[in-house]
Order: C-alpha cells, then sequence, then structure tokens
C-alpha cells in the first residue's frame, strides 16, 4: 500500500466512525509559544484538550506534519545515520473531547490495524504505563491479546507529555515485530533499541494538564490523542526496515541521486538530503524564512546541512532547491498548498543555497584543513568559533563532518569564544568613535525606523574604527558604516542603539552596535560574508527585541 493509500484510509476509516478530517495545521504553533515547531498531531487541539476551545466537532482525525529539529524534540544529528530519524514527518492521529476514552481508542486502533490494514496480531505487541490497570484489562480481557506480546513500563516510556507544561497522561503504545532474524528485544528489555520491534501507534490518554511548577491537574473532561508515524506504517506496509525504503522516500532519492550524479539510493548523504528537503519546503511554505534567530536560523542550519552533503557528494553547483518539485509530485496532492507556492519556495531555498555556497568551498577546506593536522580525536573550539563566525557553519554541521572522521568537537572552548564575541560586542555599546568622525556639518542620515525595521539603502562612507576613511572593508573587519539611510535607531536619551545586519550583492555584515553623531548615524559593522564596499546597495534589517 503507497504511502499516499495509507494517508487516504486512516483518515476515512476514522470519518466513517464519527470524526471529523481536520487540515494540518502550519509547522508554526499558533497557540504555543513554549513549542519552536508542531511536533505531534495534537498541538492545533490543545486548547480544546484544556477546555479554553469549543469545537463544532468531538472527535477528529488528522495527517499532521511535524517537525522535530530544535529544543526538547530534535532529532537533526541522527537524520541520515539511522533507520527512522526526520526533521519531518507525517502524523496519523485520532482524537476525542471528552467523548470516548480508552475503551473505544483501543478499540479502534486494534481494528484499523489488524482488520483495515490486515496485520496479523501475532506480529503486535502491546504496552502500558505501570498504574494503568483499566487500560490493562481491556487489552488483556476484552481485547483478548496474548499476554505474553503485553508489558508494563515506567513513566519514560508510557506517560506523554506535550513539553514541560500542557496536556499529557499515561499511554499505551503498540509495537510491530519484524521477526526474530532482525536484532533487538521486545520494549522493556535490555535490547529493546535494535529494530526488531518499532513503535507504529501512540494511544495517550489525556487526564492531566502539567502545570509550571511541576504539579498535575486533571483535565475537565478525559480525553484521546493519538499518534501513528506515517512513514512507519509504511514501512510495515511495503515489508521494508527503514523509512527511506518506503515509496515516498524512494522517488525523492531517485530524484536527488539525478540531481547529485550518485547511484548509491542507501548513501547517507543522499538520505539527508531527501529528509531536509522536505523539513525546508514545508517551513518555507508556513512561512518560516532563513535568519539568525529563533525559527529562522533552525531552517538555515538543515538548508546548509543539506548544502553541505551535496558538497560532499561532489556537487559544486546549487542543486538543493530543484528538489522542490519532486516533492510537489510526490506529496502535492495531499497538501495542495505546497504545489501552489511552490515557485516561493523554490526562489527561497536558491537564495539561500547561493549565500552559502560563496563561504562553503573555503570553510571546508580550513575544516579539513584542521582534520588533517589534528593531533588528538577533539577539533579545538576555536576553531569551530572561526567556522561559525566567518564561514557561517552552524556547530551541528561541523559536528557532522567531525562525526563522519570519528572526532568530537570542543564545544566548551567554542562556548568561551562565543562568549568572548558576545563581550566584544557588548562593550560596542560604548564606542565613543562617532564623536570623532570628521564629518561635514550638513551631513545627514534619513532615519526610517519609525516606518520599517528594513529597508534598502547605500552604503555612504567606511571608516575603520581608529577613524581611517576606507573605500571597502573585507571579512572580519570591524569598521564604521554610514548609510543614506536606516531604520536603526542611534543610541540617545539613555535609549540603546538597535543591531542587526546589512545584506549586499554577495555578502552580509553583523551590525553590533548604532551611534548617532548630530545627524549622522554610524553604525558598527562586523563583515561576515563578501567584500563590503562604498556605494554598494544593502538590505537592512533590525533585530526585534526579545
Amino acid at each position: 500500500m503507497k504511502s499516499s493509500e495509507i494517508r487516504k484510509t486512516f483518515l476515512n476509516f476514522f470519518a466513517q466512525r464519527g470524526h471529523e478530517i481536520v487540515p494540518s495545521s502550519s509547522l508554526v504553533p499558533g497557540n504555543d509559544p513554549t513549542l519552536l515547531f508542531t511536533n505531534a498531531g495534537m498541538v492545533q487541539f490543545k486548547d480544546t484538550f484544556l477546555g479554553d476551545e469549543v469545537r463544532s466537532y468531538n472527535r477528529a482525525t488528522s495527517s499532521q506534519r511535524c517537525v522535530r529539529a530544535g529544543g526538547k524534540h530534535n532529532d537533526l544529528e541522527n537524520v541520515g545515520y539511522t533507520a527512522r530519524h526526520h526533521t519531518f514527518f507525517e502524523m496519523l492521529g485520532n482524537f476525542s473531547f471528552g467523548d470516548y476514552f480508552k475503551r473505544e481508542a483501543i478499540q479502534y486502533a486494534w481494528e484499523f490495524l489488524t482488520v483495515e490494514l490486515g496485520l496479523p496480531a501475532e506480529k503486535l505487541w502491546v504496552t502500558v504505563f505501570k498504574d494503568d490497570d483499566e487500560a490493562e484489562a481491556i487489552w488483556l480481557n476484552e481485547m483478548k491479546i496474548d499476554s505474553t506480546r503485553f508489558s508494563r513500563l515506567g513513566e519514560k516510556d508510557n506517560f506523554w507529555a506535550m513539553g514541560d507544561t500542557g496536556p499529557c497522561g499515561p499511554c499505551s503504545e503498540i509495537f510491530y515485530d519484524h521477526g526474530d532474524d532482525v536484532q533487538g528485544g521486545p520494549p522493556g528489555s535490555p535490547d529493546e533499541d535494535g529494530d526488531r520491534y518499532i513503535e507504529i501507534w501512540n494511544l495517550v490518554f489525556m487526564q492531566y494538564e502539567r502545570k509550571a511548577d511541576g504539579s498535575l491537574k486533571p483535565l475537565p473532561k478525559p480525553s484521546v490523542d493519538t499518534g501513528a508515524g506515517l512513514e512507519r506504517v509504511a514501512a510495515v506496509l511495503q515489508h521494508v526496515h527503514s523509512n527511506y525504503e518506503i515509496d515516498l522516500f524512494q522517488a525523492l532519492l531517485k530524484d536527488a541521486a539525478k540531481v547529485t550524479g550518485i547511484n548509491d539510493l542507501t548513501n547517507t548523504s543522499l538520505r539527508v538530503i531527501a529528509d531536509h528537503i522536505r523539513s525546508c519546503s514545508f517551513l518555507i511554505l508556513d512561512g518560516v524564512i532563513p535568519s539568525n534567530e529563533g525559527r529562522g536560523y533552525v531552517l538555515r542550519r538543515i538548508v546548509r546541512r543539506a548544502v553541505r552533503h551535496g558538497y560532499q557528494l561532489g556537487v559544486k553547483d546549487i542543486f538543493f532547491y530543484k528538489l522542490v518539485a519532486s516533492l510537489v509530485a510526490v506529496m502535492g496532492e495531499a497538501y495542495p498548498e505546497l504545489a501552489a507556492q511552490q515557485a516561493v519556495v523554490e526562489k527561497v531555498l536558491n537564495e539561500e543555497e547561493q549565500q552559502f555556497a560563496r563561504t562553503l568551498e573555503n570553510g571546508m577546506a580550513i575544516l579539513e584543513k584542521a582534520i588533517a593536522d589534528l593531533d588528538g580525536d577533539t577539533l579545538a573550539g576555536d576553531t569551530v568559533f572561526r567556522l561559525y563566525d566567518t564561514f557561517g557553519f552552524p556547530v551541528d554541521l561541523t559536528a557532522d563532518v567531525a562525526r563522519e572522521h570519528d572526532l568530537k568537537i570542543d564545544m566548551g572552548g567554542f562556548e568561551q569564544a562565543m562568549n568572548v564575541q558576545k563581550d566584544k560586542a557588548r562593550s560596542a555599546s560604548n564606542f565613543t568613535a562617532a564623536e570623532k568622525l570628521d564629518l561635514a556639518p550638513e551631513e545627514r542620515t534619513d532615519f526610517v525606523g519609525y516606518e520599517a525595521l528594513a529597508s534598502d539603502s547605500n552604503v555612504e562612507q567606511i571608516f575603520s574604527l581608529s577613524n581611517q576613511s576606507l573605500s571597502s572593508a573585507n571579512v572580519g573587519d570591524e569598521v564604521l558604516v554610514l548609510l543614506n539611510s536606516s531604520p536603526f535607531y542611534g543610541e540617545s536619551g539613555g535609549q540603546v542603539g538597535d543591531t542587526g545586519g546589512l545584506r549586499y550583492g554577495d555578502g552580509s555584515a553583523e551590525v553590533i552596535d548604532t551611534q548617532k553623531q548630530n545627524d549622522v548615524l554610524v553604525h558598527r559593522v562586523i563583515v561576515k560574508e563578501g567584500e563590503l564596499e562604498v556605494g554598494a546597495a544593502v538590505t537592512t534589517s533590525v533585530s526585534e527585541a526579545d
């Protein structure tokens, strides 16, 4: 059964049993500031579970797009190296808001798996929370499952919570047994992490809300939240052990192979690229743009990780954005909004890849030399920081390369170098060079910060920190820049100067402080990429306050 057919079959099964089919919500949670990304099907229903929102239905089903690449739920470093870790996945789910509870949830799940999908009961294993006598009685006495394929587990395995706060409760998990020819033991055993027993469905019995102090408050009405990973179910039904072998991924891998010139579809780098085009495309679709902060930085990390893996395969040209069309071909029917926004997604990825490509080769040369010259098994923290600060290498990208060489990275040294940089930026707020610049009395900067936090401008003058007039500044230089117009507020009247960034042609620069001298705004800038020249057209952007 194809992945698209499984998705339709699941939704139709529950629709026939009184569930409202609810479209996938955005990857950017609209109702939970504690979450970086939507990471489960129940996120869009959180307020309903808490009793704060009333819907026109009390049963729902959905196929929710999810991302786990930041915060508490972060699978990024394992993607490509294991059979089942992904940055993006789809969660099939059915939900009850104070309607049915444990008995019906268990009955529906068992019927769907053993009748609708035809999975043999003897290939399934069930677990419940150690204190959940009710769920155990339903499974053993009513569903009559084999007691030798059943176990009670502790809170770590069978008590589910969306995050540090919010809805939570005991759960019952259903595993598929791939057979004794596959390594691994049943849930709860010492070798449970093997590939033999794979969790395919989690039935969460929502009974509590966890408060910020850790206490559990009973929910107004006990509810049900279930989640079955589409990719895992597809792997079972298509008789493969790796999610990358299912039809959905095989199509992406084949197209990625054409673009990169690689024939081995099991290649780790190829798998990374196929996985990452999914998360990157859907994040952009949901309004996330590559940046150096928050969700935008996570997206930037994923894009750059994919591009680096392409570089490792020998790809020197821009390639990643070309796979958006492949993704639309396999997922556009289920998500028509992706097809509608294909050109937008391609444009954002193309621009981000071009920006990183300019420094990737130089950064990789430095990293490869550092590895070749290394005496030991740990990459120095100052090298990791230089790659991050000068060449835009996210730390996990450097860690990825180190991992491929069986090396570790000195995170303590990196953090120390980062703190030095932060102290340097803080001290910049006290700089007095602006007061000493030799400026003509009629010179002024058109301040546009009350209208917008981003604008187009031109570089009028560049000065060194010793006030020497310059025609340009190179990567790593810290200089003072005057623009003809600027959204950056200059320090005055007790309000600190704005920070942010400049983008231009083939480069970028970080604005670490802004001062005001008469009617002129003086931007203290560190050049990050490309040469910054007098006369250059720049796009300015002010960092929003935390």
